[in-house]
């Protein structure tokens, strides 16, 4: 009970706060000063020159890898913190031990550990493809800051959304400030987080290293971990609203099919996206999973 009054308090204070930012960007933009700020900073910064522009096949295909994974990583790793009594284990083929002499048998974990775990690093892998393409192609000037500009302007875009004004800047050129740095923030501050406390807790990270662990310790691998996991979660809700408010066929052209032109492929090929990863995400059962689990090593009901 204590507990539900205080999520309520948190609620309640959260919507409060929202709506005095609210009920003050409206006061702010519609006076003079606020006019003035904005036609300083009108919610965007100017790129380097030679930015590239729209979104190339990779871009698309990439951001629907990560949507994909992401949604699987998300539900394995509620599982993992939720579940009691997991529907089945998994324990890692024996190795040799060190210098030949017998065998070593790996730790027992539950197969939504496991599946959650291999998740990670496909995860891993895509996001190494996207940061390489990102800086070969040039396209990293689209989402890492050249300008200390862009926190003013990102600063004037949040008062515009909050105002119910969008940025006037076209996605395909360029992303408003504050998108920039969303987007700087999940790639090269979220991701990281996610990957070094995610690593910490995992059977991959050498138990032995005793001055490693003291100075990077389990229980704050897990404090940060499921808070960062939080994060992405709100980040897919606010970054899904604000691609389908101000046009979604535009928005979903521009991501999926690749281009300007006025065309409803776009929006096809997201429904295309949602439910193939709707569909993997509910099949993604300890009776699906275990075929694949057993490649690599032993499943037990216990």
């Amino acid at each position: 009970m204590p507990h539900n009054k205080r999520l309520l308090g948190i609620i309640v204070g959260a919507v409060a706060v929202l709506a005095l930012a609210v009920a003050g960007s409206i006061m702010f933009l519609n006076s003079g000063a606020g006019q003035d700020f904005v036609g300083t900073y009108p919610g965007y910064a100017e790129l380097p020159e030679n930015t590239p522009t729209g979104f190339p096949a990779w871009l698309g295909w990439q951001h629907f890898f990560n949507f994909f994974l992401m949604a699987l990583i998300i539900r394995t790793g509620i599982r993992v913190r939720t579940v009691q009594r997991p529907e089945a284990y998994w324990t890692p083929k024996p190795r040799k031990s060190r210098g030949g002499r017998g065998t070593k048998t790996g730790k027992k974990i539950s197969i939504d550990l496991w599946f959650h775990q291999l998740l990670d690093v496909l995860w891993v892998l895509n996001g190494l493809i996207f940061v390489v393409l990102l800086f070969a192609t040039g396209h990293w000037k689209r989402i890492i800051p050249t300008s200390w500009d862009v926190f003013p302007n990102a600063l004037s875009a949040a008062m515009q959304y909050l105002s119910f004004n969008l940025p006037n800047v076209d996605a395909w050129y360029n992303y408003n400030s504050l998108q920039l740095l969303s987007y700087f923030t999940v790639v090269f501050v979220a991701s990281p987080v996610a990957i070094l406390t995610g690593l910490r807790t995992s059977e991959f990270w050498p138990k032995s290293a005793e001055g490693l662990n003291k100075v990077f310790p389990m229980q704050l691998a897990r404090a940060v971990h499921w808070p960062t996991m939080i994060f992405f979660v709100a980040f897919i809700v606010v970054h899904v609203i604000l691609v389908l408010v101000p046009d979604a066929k535009t928005q979903l052209a521009y991501m999926f099919a690749g281009t300007d032109q006025d065309t409803w492929l776009g929006v096809w090929l997201t429904i295309a996206a949602v439910a193939v990863t709707i569909g993997a995400t509910l099949a993604s059962r300890a009776a699906l999973i275990a075929p694949l689990a057993r490649l690599s090593g032993k499943v037990t009901r216990k």
